[in-house]
């Protein structure tokens, strides 16, 4: 499926005022940064999920905002911590922008992954 740019569009317009929204594509969708700081993917069905973490789970869960999950090759359910976006993300600039600053103080808190070595 073809990359959802008008929710990304979305996303960095109700973002503008906190910083620079930029993205990488990746798997059919995009990982989408604030100013260099992971916060949220857009999957390849136009899914928009924002990263979470053991600080912000409760106010997911409260929301009854889903777990991101995927099947891995063997047949397995894995998950990662991202969660679906409220429906009120999709037309509600301010609840976006709420929800979207939950995922990247959830970026801020992540450590950092060291980036490997060629040999």
């Amino acid at each position: 499926m073809a990359l959802d740019q008008g929710l990304i569009d979305w996303v960095a317009e109700a973002l503008a005022a906190d910083g620079s929204v930029t993205h990488r594509r990746m798997m059919g969708g995009a990982t989408l940064y604030l100013d260099g700081t992971v916060f949220a993917i857009v999957d390849g069905d136009g899914s928009l999920w924002f990263k979470s973490d053991a600080e912000s789970d409760a106010a997911w869960d409260a929301a009854d905002c889903a777990r991101f999950t995927y099947e891995r090759g063997d047949g397995t359910v894995a998950s990662m911590n991202y969660r679906r976006a409220p429906a009120d993300c999709y037309d509600d600039g301010q609840a976006l922008r709420e929800w979207a600053l939950l995922g990247v103080a959830a970026g801020r808190r992540a450590p950092v992954k060291k980036k490997r070595k060629n040999v």
